[in-house]
């Protein structure tokens, strides 16, 4: 099987899509001549192998699929080309006895640069072709296809829109030749288009124009995942979005839950297909580059998580905020505690964002006002009431000289029952607010 994801491969939204992926492994089990018993998961870390936090990064990633996955991991080094012969070859050799492969996030280009006239496209091949599992996400996923994004290049560095000579792993396992472009429903740019693996409308236009004839593009959105049974000879839709099938700005979009044939994609991609597996799948024109996206609604019965840490925190300020105008206690801390549970739960995302950072404010900001709520609860009651209390007894001594005796004893009797004890004595009224004891 081969899965590709479009992002959020350590995040929580993917944790039950990669269990289904181990699940079905484990149903299916390794063709004859793989290996015997539960197989090695095997981690590459070349396409973020070129930053500075590489050796945090594979430690969080062995720790999500550890820890939510409940799946140990093994790290074949290979970081750069020039690594010393040795530690390339021991590698290889996890990848030999690997039953599930991984791959993920980083650089696209970077990624081609060090396996491109090396063994390891083929070693990742035969993970496959021995009846595993190859799993590959964004960064990853990018190189799969005929040919590459260069995201870095073009929406960083501002390169003319052009496409890197892709591995084209997909074509080699399937026969299907196409571009893949993780990231395909991208929002980040908030009022400009980022789209497409941050390309947007006008540049995958653009740099369609420059593809052979026969090549489509297969897009997979944020936090879905595509898997290919080889076996089957179909694809299913997991995950929290969809997947496109675009051929020069028309588009076709499976939701969750979608199953086609290989034969069936494959025809769409060469723009040869009008019917797909007697459903009616969602057509839109995306020649416009401006349409807003309308996703289908997830599956019945599936619960879609939040996309990223950021929703997370903006659900939990919501919440606060609602539960705060409500005066509900109790909700306000629920709303602290659901947002802190979630920056553990995305801990292990090796996503580079400042998603962490915005949702650690929201969390200081909901700590400090419910500090301020306890420093209202905790001043001195008398601080509070004294005012209303003072004109009451004004009120009542007034009653009093008076002689309307009436008043004066219903102003006590009401201040009684408000909690206010009120004594007459020879230095005048005096006041307290009476205690209950608990049991």
């Amino acid at each position: 099987m081969l899965v590709v994801m479009g992002s959020g491969e350590t995040a929580p939204t993917m944790v039950k899509v990669h269990r289904r992926v181990f699940a079905l492994a484990a149903e299916t089990g390794p063709r004859t001549g793989a290996p015997t018993g539960p197989g090695l998961a095997v981690m590459v870390d070349t396409p973020f192998g070129f930053q500075m936090n590489a050796d945090d990064l594979v430690t969080r990633t062995k720790a999500y699929f550890a820890q939510t996955v409940g799946v140990s991991v093994e790290v074949a080094g290979w970081r750069s080309a020039d690594a010393p012969v040795v530690e390339q070859e021991r590698a290889l050799a996890l990848l030999t006895r690997a039953s599930w492969a991984f791959a993920g996030p980083g650089s696209p280009t970077y990624v081609l640069r060090q396996w491109s006239g090396t063994p390891m496209p083929d070693a990742l091949l035969d993970v496959v072709t021995r009846g595993g599992t190859l799993v590959f996400g964004s960064a990853a996923a990018c190189t799969l296809g005929t040919h590459t994004v260069p995201v870095y290049e073009i929406y960083k560095v501002g390169a003319e829109p052009h496409w890197a000579q892709g591995l084209d792993l997909l074509g080699r396992l399937t026969g299907i030749h196409a571009v893949l472009i993780p990231h395909f429903d991208n929002a980040e740019g908030g009022n400009h288009d980022t789209r497409f693996c941050y390309l947007g409308e006008q540049r995958l236009a653009a740099m369609e124009a420059q593809l052979p004839e026969e090549i489509g593009v297969l897009g997979i959105d944020e936090h879905t995942a595509l898997l290919v049974d080889l076996t089957a000879g179909r694809v299913m839709v997991e995950g929290n979005g969809v997947v496109t099938v675009r051929r020069r700005g028309s588009s076709r979009t499976f939701p969750a839950g979608s199953s086609l044939s290989l034969e069936t994609l494959a025809a769409l991609l060469r723009g040869e297909q009008s019917s797909v597996d007697g459903a009616a799948p969602d057509e839109r024109s995306g020649t416009t580059g401006q349409a807003p996206r309308q996703d289908p609604a997830p599956p019945e019965g599936s619960s879609a998580l939040p996309g990223s840490l950021r929703e997370e925190a903006e659900t939990a300020l919501a919440r606060f905020d609602t539960a705060l105008a409500s005066r509900d206690a109790d909700d306000c801390v629920g709303a602290v505690l659901d947002l802190e549970s979630a920056i553990v739960a995305w801990s292990s995302d090796t996503l580079q964002s400042d998603d962490t950072d915005q949702a650690r404010r929201a969390l200081r900001s909901m700590i400090v006002r419910l500090g301020e709520l306890a420093h209202r609860g905790l001043r001195d009651p008398r601080e509070i009431v004294g005012p209303f209390v003072d004109a009451l007894i004004e009120v009542r001594g007034a009653a009093r000289s008076a002689r309307d005796y009436a008043t004066s004893d219903l102003i006590r009797d009401r201040l009684v029952s408000a909690g206010i004890e009120v004594r007459d004595s020879p230095d005048g009224v005096q006041w307290s607010v009476a205690t209950t004891s608990g049991p």
